[in-house]
């Protein structure tokens, strides 16, 4: 079985290499992101591996189609990129990773929380500087605050944990909730944003979601809120937010995805001008902090991935279907 991996970094070729090696399958890794162009080397592989920025538009997924690809293994959970009434109408079978590390993601949350709260990202470049002086670094206590977790499917519930281990009170919104979790009270949409310090977004981006938070939503939250996402950019109306940034009704923004970001995140731009105004516009601010799509880096969530993916590629490749596999596969 031959995979072609795109938008593939060191790191990826280093944790599918090594674990490839209970599998035996020919591996090959592209740099270059998957689009219509890039889609031709894939003339003569059996599996593909894609990741979250991209494109798998339809012209993409006829030209998979036409250099004889059967198998779309997405090496994330997310899979809002891909045209799926296109991959079923060219009979494409989209494998994903549904989890990978909920822990790495949810724990990235809570040091985004912290960083903007006790500005540790600008204490660290003063003191390099020999400047010693507290002015402009004051924090508040996490305790006894009230965080919003929008989202509680695993990487939720994760979070859930760690910020009660704080001491803060928790709400959850989350449609699909069904259980009671305690300590913990269930809130509308509404409720939440009015009654919380924090607000994070543990969600899949779906069409109900996209710019979930917009102008109407900043609006109901508590002046001075903190908003972090680590979930989909998409989630995020950077655009008001940018006003909710400009008015103070948000005092701390921290954001691990960008809804723009295909182009930019995983990619050195040291020697280059920024070339997205919103974006820019968004780094000007002393009260964001942004890190590169990287909640989910941590070497467990990477050797998951290529042990998920590949295992997705044997059940594909296998006679028989288990459950598992049905769990991993985008169903039309």
């Amino acid at each position: 079985m031959k995979v072609l991996f795109y938008s593939a970094q060191k790191y990826d070729e280093k944790s599918f290499t090594l674990m490839n090696s209970g599998y035996g399958y020919e591996l090959s890794f592209l740099e270059a992101h998957l689009n219509p162009e890039t889609a031709k080397l894939a003339q003569g592989y059996d599996v593909i591996s894609a990741f979250v920025n991209d494109d798998l538009s339809a012209a993409t997924l006829e030209a998979l189609k036409n250099s004889g690809v059967r198998l779309i293994a997405m090496r994330c959970a997310g899979y809002n990129n891909i045209d799926l009434e296109a991959a079923k109408r060219l009979d494409l079978e989209l494998v994903r990773v549904p989890e990978y590390s909920p822990y790495a993601v949810a724990e990235h949350s809570a040091a985004l929380v912290l960083g903007l709260n006790r500005k540790t990202h600008k204490a660290y470049n003063r003191v390099r500087e020999n400047n010693f002086r507290l002015a402009g670094l004051q924090g508040f206590d996490l305790h006894g605050k009230t965080i919003g977790i929008i989202g509680c499917g695993k990487i939720g519930r994760v979070a859930v944990d760690i910020f009660k281990g704080f001491g803060m009170q928790v709400l959850v919104c989350d449609p699909f909730l069904t259980e009671e979790i305690p300590g913990v009270k269930k809130k509308c949409l509404d409720e939440l944003l009015s009654n919380s310090d924090i607000i994070s977004l543990y969600c899949p981006l779906t069409k109900e979601t996209k710019h979930l938070i917009n102008d109407d939503a900043i609006k109901k939250m508590r002046d001075g809120v903190m908003l972090i996402n680590t979930s989909r950019g998409a989630l995020v109306d950077t655009r008001a937010v940018i006003r909710g940034l400009k008015s103070g009704k948000i005092a701390y923004l921290g954001i691990d995805v960008y809804e723009e970001e295909a182009g930019i995140f995983f990619e050195d731009h040291t020697e280059a001008a920024l070339d997205d105004d919103v974006l820019a516009r968004l780094m000007t601010f002393p009260n964001v902090l942004i890190t590169g799509h990287q909640a989910f880096f941590t070497k467990e969530a990477l050797a998951e991935i290529a042990k998920v993916s590949l295992e997705n590629i044997k059940a594909f490749s296998s006679t028989s279907i288990d459950d598992t596999y049905m769990t991993r596969k985008v169903n039309f």
